[in-house]
């Protein structure tokens, strides 16, 4: 599997040139952006609406980051959310912009238990099968040689370890895992394919199932490239223990890492305490990333405390992003890049 940090730049200089933003970004802090500080990709996720409809937010994604990461407009539920009746609309358009702002994609997800179309649930095992392999195939090849990795499996343990109980393992058993990551391979042989779950920063039982799981598919032959690591965090718990010698360990059975998903709630309203708590959070996620050779990518979960998902699921919390709602660089931002 091709490592990502000594080709970042090459890889980049190959995608497809086009137009710039013409919107004037507000200034950042720092004299350089994220993406040009380190050798690691540096992404956010998207959406393609806000991509659209807001020439400052595109300003601001296209001048710090050199990776885009779909929020939603990849998973199952967007895309084929009637049997048979594809919608790429979303997808197309982030890839397309990639692909004009000299930006890598990381594919987000293919197989997840959550944001399923509504008809996937009642399949009968054979037939789930065949339209699962159907999915994956079908997902991959469209974007064959446009997407630098994929989140192949998303989500499949529960927090002591044990798989969570998904209509893919109550019907087609815990070696579904396995197939999907064959299927994607055989669809796209160049794209580095990851397992993707949250709560695994540090050393606990839901890592060490990840850690287990990795090394037995790695010796089955499985073409598992990575292991991303969401790293979606709260003030309120603690930073996770062991963060830098558990992205160590997965390195060690021969996959890159990445940091996916990141964000830092922090009980609201901000103040500047928390901000400063906060920044630490992010400059520790940041810095155990750097330290670990094979660390590959650092990806926050949006950017911009104007779009998160914080506020809907977790109430009280929010402001968990390295920009404020008006795009202004936030402690967190500057503790990472002064």
């Amino acid at each position: 599997m091709v490592h990502a940090i000594p080709v970042k730049r090459a890889l980049v200089a190959m995608v497809a040139l086009a137009g710039v933003a013409v919107w004037q970004a507000p200034a950042a802090s720092a004299s350089v952006p994220l993406k040009d500080i380190t050798h690691r990709y540096v992404g956010s996720a998207v959406a393609a609406s806000y991509l659209a409809s807001e020439p400052d937010y595109r300003a601001v994604l296209t001048r710090e980051f050199d990776n885009v990461t779909p929020e939603n407009e990849m998973k199952w539920g967007t895309v084929e959310a009637v049997r048979g009746q594809y919608d790429w609309s979303g997808a197309d358009a982030i890839v397309q912009y990639a692909r004009a702002h000299h930006k890598t994609v990381r594919g987000h997800t293919l197989v997840w238990h959550s944001q399923l179309p509504d008809w996937v649930a009642a399949l009968p095992a054979d037939e789930l099968r065949r339209v699962l392999r159907d999915h994956v195939t079908t997902e991959v090849k469209r974007y064959k040689g446009k997407i630098r990795a994929w989140d192949v499996v998303n989500e499949i343990f529960n927090e002591d370890g044990t798989r969570r109980d998904t209509v893919f393992r109550q019907k087609l058993g815990d070696g579904f895992v396995a197939d999907v990551f064959r299927w994607a391979h055989a669809a796209d042989p160049a794209a580095t394919l990851y397992i993707n779950d949250y709560n695994i920063e540090g050393r606990n039982p839901k890592s060490d199932a990840v850690y287990d799981l990795v090394k037995t598919l790695r010796r089955q032959g499985v073409p598992i490239g990575g292991v991303g690591v969401q790293a979606h965090l709260s003030i309120q718990y603690g930073f996770p223990d062991g963060y830098r010698a558990n992205l160590a360990r997965l390195t060690a059975l021969g996959v890159d890492v990445a940091v996916t998903e990141a964000d830092v709630r922090i009980p609201t309203p901000p103040d500047a305490a928390k901000l400063d708590t906060q920044a630490s959070y992010f400059g520790r996620l940041w810095d155990g990333c750097q330290a670990v050779r094979r660390c590959v990518e650092f990806t926050t979960w949006g950017f911009t405390d104007r779009h998160s998902w914080v506020p809907d699921v977790f109430p009280g919390e929010g402001a968990a992003c390295l920009f404020d709602a008006d795009l202004k660089p936030k402690p967190a931002y500057t503790r990472i890049n002064p």
